[in-house]
């Protein structure tokens, strides 16, 4: 097995790397020349919460990946001045970059993708605009909220300015830079975070300190304010039902896993039955006793079931050869 620290959220060589002028934080564990994996986490984590996997994928011979999005973990929370808002399209610029300038993807090979929820549809956005970095996406599960209802879009111009607009003077004037550390702080951040979970985790200090660390920063409610106002006033481009169209409708595209907690209490399974029905090309495995975070609730299966399936496509594209 590789070697990886006590502290499971501690896996791999730290590193940061600047992009636009803002830190970006990154781990990586395994030989650089292998094949590689990039994960990405969802709302609130940090590459740290990819603890029991990592080691997985670098036993089966790739070389992994982990980034915090802007805004998350230990990357920068920048002010607004240097970005007003933090949306999917930005994220996925940023794994772009962070593909083409620290992976090297041109070297080693097109970058296999596994996100957790926000890390899903980042890593979905990346693959619909920057397809040729990407050999494969593994989404744990899809969430957006475009999925349920669709965000509804003026069709006069002023009309759409405006909503955007009312938009932001509500998170400007809601009080984050209380509530942020309130929450931090207190048991509600413990009831959140248990509602992804199916197992109790009271128990799990390690993971509370890697979810508590980011939100007690002193920028976390400005980042939290510009990832609210971004996601709800992005274009509709960059939509998970767009995006999903946009790949459908190419002659060729990369394979899509979906991993879904049948106990996901966040984003429910139904979302993801629905979307193999109207995209039967997409694969779907169900997880039982599992929530929204399937690849911390039930690693080992999570593991398992995503090296089986990346190995079918390497056979598949094989005998095509």
């Amino acid at each position: 097995m590789s070697n990886i620290s006590q502290d499971g959220s501690q896996w791999g060589e730290l590193n940061n790397w600047y992009w636009k002028g803002i830190r970006c934080h990154w781990r990586v564990l395994g030989k650089t020349n292998k094949r590689p994996v990039l994960l990405l986490h969802g709302f609130g984590a940090s590459s740290a919460h990819w603890r029991h996997n990592a080691s997985a994928f670098v036993d089966a011979g790739f070389c992994v990946y982990g980034l915090d999005l802007i805004g998350f973990g230990d990357s920068e929370q920048p002010s607004k001045k240097i970005i007003p808002k933090l949306d999917n399209q930005l994220w996925a610029e940023q794994v772009a970059a962070f593909l083409e300038q620290v992976v090297h993807t041109k070297k080693y090979g097109k970058a296999v993708l596994i996100g957790n929820s926000l890390g899903s549809l980042t890593a979905l956005t990346t693959l619909a605009y920057r397809p040729e970095l990407v050999s494969a996406l593994v989404a744990a599960p899809l969430p957006d909220p475009t999925l349920v209802e669709p965000i509804i879009y003026a069709k006069s111009e002023w009309l759409e300015k405006l909503r955007k607009n009312l938009i932001k003077v509500f998170f400007k004037l809601l009080p984050l830079e209380i509530l942020v550390p309130f929450v931090s702080r207190t048991v509600i951040l413990k009831i959140g975070l248990q509602a992804a979970y199916q197992r109790s985790i009271k128990s799990d200090k390690e993971l509370f300190r890697l979810i508590a660390k980011p939100a007690k920063r002193k920028t976390a409610a400005r980042a939290l304010r510009a990832m609210c106002i971004g996601m709800a006033t992005r274009p509709k481009e960059t939509t998970a039902p767009v995006l999903l169209h946009r790949l459908a409708s190419k002659r060729e595209h990369s394979p899509i896993l979906l991993l879904w907690g049948k106990q996901d209490k966040l984003v429910p399974l139904k979302i993801g039955q629905q979307l193999i029905k109207k995209h039967p090309w997409i694969n779907l495995v169900v997880l039982d006793k599992t929530g929204h975070c399937p690849h911390d609730e039930s690693p080992n299966l999570f593991n398992q079931n995503v090296l089986n399936w990346l190995g079918t496509i390497v056979e598949n594209n094989q005998q095509e050869a």
